[in-house]
């Protein structure tokens, strides 16, 4: 993070004189798709635990490595043939390989795999597009009546230099062909100072008056939006900043409840095996925003705000991060993203090309926030997977003569592909159990569909696209309950998914075309309205249906997974010994005193980090090897906005010069921020030495503030590893706890301060106390 901006640009660099050495190649393995029966799902899950119900098929961490080494930005779409298909930036697929220009693959089960090439060859890349261009970050959309693929263009023909921009292609199917747009969806925006802004890693979204928008930027211009025409390839209008620049990057919209919210990736996305790319947060009632996290911080203020949705825990996994949100048959939202495997870090040497598979795990809405696993990030034990299947069998029960045909209940439980004409009534062919239930399928044209839950029926959705409503009714008691809406049309032959559920909280019916939380239209009831057991039945004169499931409706983990908390006062220094008694020094500075029950440490113009390790460090030895948490209460004014490279006061678990983790409130260019960061050897089989290369990356915690708490807590795991997680608090009493860092067995880090990053302009750090508290380590019930 320290070096963001020159690191991604010498990133950029690199990837495009790879491209220009290497010719693209196009591989293909095929794997048999698992299928199977599946049967209801349990419960809402304990936080962070598996939410397995019997019949689940199980997958592991990292799913892609049955075809790939590495699976980078992964976008992720539910096809209308009943697969899943994945896609990925253009990195070479295995070691030893060239880049393809980006990488396709499907799935039924997040197991079993088919790899079907990439999206483009030489003959069909974007002609606007440089030869040695890379094809980045794509994104995967269904956009009236055809799939949209946006990707970054690193360098474009249309002006000298690094200029990237936006591309689009279109296909009639998921796995292509593939026709690249003849102009970029969003073209090269100069910069005011030379240059050019960072246009990468697009998202499309249709919101819920069924106007379409793509999200994209970084680093270097902040996150931005703009409306897109109808067809999703060319902008209209002003383009709108929804986030500070030198934040964040990677966005990706979903929809939920009343809310848009806006999520981004931050820090480093490959330094190897000191990543610490995570993911953040923020909403807004309007897809332009202002987006705010959950504590009412702006993405677009200097000290930037961000609620996390996905980060670092301690196992094997770093950097999680540039993800995608999928949701499955009941109703269940799925994060899938790339992480680096600590302990495999490069493609292929050091300082290759960084491995990072693609990773799947469950999505929780706790609080109106999503948070994967509950909080509890990435796992690496067996977790169940999404399913496709529906738990109840679909038949005609009233059709009349060749009215009804072909009917797919769920594509893993009938021909795959096949839809059908309701014409009269299909209902299932088993009672759906009383309870929440969850009811999705896949519709097309203009004919009515009605579904209908329960007896009566107690319970009906009409889909009416020819009146252009959707409506929702509730029966209980002889007591009438009804919303409408207004519903989009869609251009002739293209398909919609409508989901119901029917919960103590009400029903509610959502319509997308994506089926990716891009809702463009969304009625709801309020109440009870479980319906009893009894059959699910679609009623209508001729409708045509696919890919229909009914399952109870899953439900998410009902609090955040837990986190480390402090118990008894250990020790405490609060400095009022002006002698540190009990400290000592690396690299003693003199100017740093003691007064008023605080150290006061003027900021050095020095750093820990690189080969130079001309910083002081103010080093307590630590209360041993169980579990206990370090607390400093630090001041320093950054102010804002202005640039600051790189102010700070910290807390750092210290081994060597080469061998930290640093928790501090940093000043970042226009930003301030809390940055974890670590540095150790790039290489991780080998210990840092002097003079061997290192690695640094970082992770961000919490909200910057003039006075912070900063907190390390201390765990040994079975391994002998010293695991820190971090937290930071504005307050002293309400705590944001991220990311972890490790450090190998048989190391001794002691717990330190430090004060530097820059001497101008001049200011004083204050430490107004470093205690140590007993505390418990939280263990995770599906970590392995």
């Amino acid at each position: 993070m320290r070096s963001l901006t020159s690191q991604r640009a010498r990133a950029l660099r690199r990837g495009t004189a790879c491209l220009a050495a290497l010719v693209a190649a196009v591989g293909l393995t095929a794997a048999a798709p698992a299928s199977g029966t599946r049967m209801p799902s349990a419960g809402p899950p304990a936080a962070g635990s598996v939410p397995a119900g019997p019949g689940h098929t199980a997958y592991d961490n990292a799913v892609s490595d049955s075809f790939s080494d590495t699976f980078a930005d992964p976008s992720v779409i539910r096809g209308r043939d009943g697969w899943w298909y994945a896609y990925a930036t253009s990195d070479p697929l295995k070691a030893g390989q060239a880049p393809g220009a980006m990488h396709m693959a499907r799935t039924r089960d997040w197991s079993s795999w088919e790899y079907l090439g990439t999206v483009f060859d030489a003959g069909n890349r974007p002609s606007w597009a440089t030869p040695t261009a890379g094809l980045w970050a794509p994104d995967i959309r269904y956009v009236a009546g055809r799939y949209v693929l946006y990707f970054t263009v690193t360098d474009t023909t249309l002006n000298p230099g690094d200029d990237s921009a936006i591309g689009a292609a279109t296909a009639p199917s998921p796995s292509g062909p593939w026709t690249p747009a003849p102009a970029p969806a969003v073209p090269p925006r100069p910069a005011s100072g030379g240059g050019f802004l960072w246009t990468f890693d697009p998202a499309g979204f249709t919101d819920a008056e069924g106007r379409r928008y793509l999200y994209y930027g970084s680093y270097f211009g902040g996150l931005w939006v703009t409306r897109m025409s109808a067809d999703g390839l060319t902008p209209v209008g002003a383009a709108t900043q929804v986030a500070v620049d030198n934040r964040y990057e990677g966005s990706y919209v979903v929809r939920h409840g009343d809310f848009y919210y806006l999520m981004g990736s931050a820090a480093n996305c490959c330094a190897g095996p000191t990543t610490g790319y995570s993911v953040f947060a923020g909403r807004s009632r309007s897809p332009l925003g202002p987006f705010v996290d959950a504590e009412g911080t702006p993405l677009l203020t200097s000290r930037v705000g961000g609620t996390t949705v996905l980060t670092q825990n301690g196992n094997r996994f770093v950097g999680a991060g540039h993800h995608a949100v999928v949701t499955d048959a009941e109703g269940r939202d799925f994060v899938a993203y790339h992480a680096i495997d600590r302990t495999n870090p490069w493609l292929t040497t050091p300082f290759g090309i960084n491995r990072r598979p693609m990773l799947l795990d469950r999505l929780d809405w706790v609080d109106g926030w999503p948070r994967t696993r509950a909080g509890a990030g990435p796992s690496d034990a067996p977790q169940p997977a999404p399913t496709l299947a529906s738990g109840l069998g679909i038949t005609p029960t009233d059709p009349p003569a060749g009215g009804f045909t072909g009917l797919a209940d769920g594509p893993v439980d009938a021909v795959t592909g096949d839809t059908g004409l309701v014409h009269g009534t299909a209902s299932t062919s088993a009672q759906a159990p009383a309870g929440p239930l969850h009811v999705r399928l896949d519709h097309r044209g203009t004919e009515p569909l009605r579904v209908l839950l329960g007896r009566d029926p107690a319970v009906k959705v009409t889909l009416d696209p020819k009146g252009g409503r959707l409506t929702a009714q509730v029966d209980r008691d002889g007591t009438v309950r009804s919303s409408t809406t207004t519903l989009p049309a869609l251009p002739a032959g293209a398909w919609r998914t409508l989901t119901v559920e029917a919960t103590a909280d009400g029903l509610s019916a959502e319509v997308s075309e994506s089926d990716l939380a891009d809702v463009v239209s969304r009625v709801k009831v309020a109440g009870d309205a479980r319906p009893a057991a009894a059959p699910v039945r679609l009623s209508s004169s001729s409708a045509v249906v696919d890919n229909v499931v009914v399952n109870p409706a899953a439900a998410d983990a009902p609090t955040l997974a837990p986190v480390p908390e402090a118990g008894a006062l250990l020790s405490a220094e609060e400095f009022d010994d002006p002698s540190l008694a009990g400290f000592t020094w690396v690299r003693r500075n003199p100017a740093v005193t003691v007064s008023g029950g605080s150290l006061r440490w003027p900021v050095e113009g020095t750093d820990l980090v690189g080969g130079g390790n001309t910083a002081s460090v103010l080093l307590h030895d630590a209360p041993g090897d169980g579990d206990w948490i370090a607390e400093a209460k630090t001041t320093l004014d950054l102010g804002v906005d202005t640039v600051r490279n790189y102010q700070q006061v910290g807390l750092v678990a210290y081994e060597t010069d080469d061998d930290f983790a640093r928790l501090s409130n940093v000043a970042i260019w226009n930003t301030r921020q809390t940055e974890f960061g670590r540095e150790t050897a790039a290489d991780p089989e080998a210990a840092p030495a002097p003079g061997a290369p290192t690695s640094y990356g970082g992770a961000v915690i919490g909200t910057s503030a003039p006075t912070l708490w900063l907190r390390l807590a201390h765990h040994r795991n079975a391994a002998g590893e010293h695991l820190y997680r971090a937290g930071t608090s504005r307050d002293g009493v309400h705590w944001t706890w991220g990311a972890t860092w490790t450090f190998r067995a048989g190391t001794d880090p002691r717990i330190g301060l430090v004060a530097h990053g820059g001497a101008a302009p001049a200011v004083t750090a204050e430490v107004d106390h470093l205690r140590f508290y007993a505390s418990s380590w939280p263990a995770d019930p599906a970590a392995g």
